[in-house]
């Protein structure tokens, strides 16, 4: 079997693949972006399985995916996300994706979903896929809770876009309305306030 991992993040990647190698994978090969993953399947062919970071440059939310698909010669194609949601992954697969592998499966599954994603079948873990989607809070709307919830784990506008698939600037007008309906001061402001009344 022979796999690419493209991730932005050096540990997550060099530890799934070192996962896979210890597992016998013949042969498993990275790349930190998409543009450097595309390369790698021009230079060494297709791939049985590969593997695609939803946050890493190049992605562009799912026209990423199907740049990959159109490059791997439609083999199969998967989303690996540490923050994405149900409702993405869903999207993902209906979009084409071979699967959607969050980053805390432990390494037994994640080798055993290669292995099931190379032999063509779709795998998304039963308990992620049925998380209930996180209402919304207080009196802000579900977009604006989303958002919140990003604030709370202290990324920057420009993350929670991309985890949102929104744009900065949509980002920055919910901040503004959420702290406006919290009385919060400002974005830390907000996100200490709702971790104090326990609403994220």
């Amino acid at each position: 079997m022979r796999v690419l991992i493209a991730d932005d993040h050096d540990l997550v990647r060099e530890t799934i693949a070192s996962f896979l190698r210890s597992e016998g994978v013949d042969e498993v090969l990275t790349a930190g972006d998409l543009d450097s993953a595309l390369k790698v399947v021009e230079k060494h062919g297709t791939f049985d399985l590969v593997l695609l970071d939803y946050n890493m440059p190049g992605m562009d939310g799912l026209s990423g995916l199907n740049r990959m698909k159109m490059a791997n010669n439609d083999r199969p194609v998967a989303i690996l996300s540490g923050s994405a949601t149900p409702a993405v992954a869903e999207e993902a697969i209906k979009a084409g994706a071979a699967g959607f592998v969050p980053k805390t499966l432990p390494s037994k599954s994640i080798v055993s979903a290669a292995s099931f994603m190379a032999a063509g079948e779709i795998f998304a873990p039963f308990n992620f896929m049925n998380q209930a989607e996180p209402a919304a809070v207080a009196n802000l709307t579900k977009r604006e809770t989303d958002v919140l919830r990003g604030l709370c784990e202290g990324k920057a506008n420009k993350e929670i876009a991309i985890d949102l698939d929104l744009q900065e600037v949509t980002i920055k007008l919910h901040v503004k309305s959420l702290c406006r309906k919290l009385n919060a001061r400002n974005r830390t402001h907000a996100a200490m306030i709702a971790r104090t009344e326990h609403l994220i």
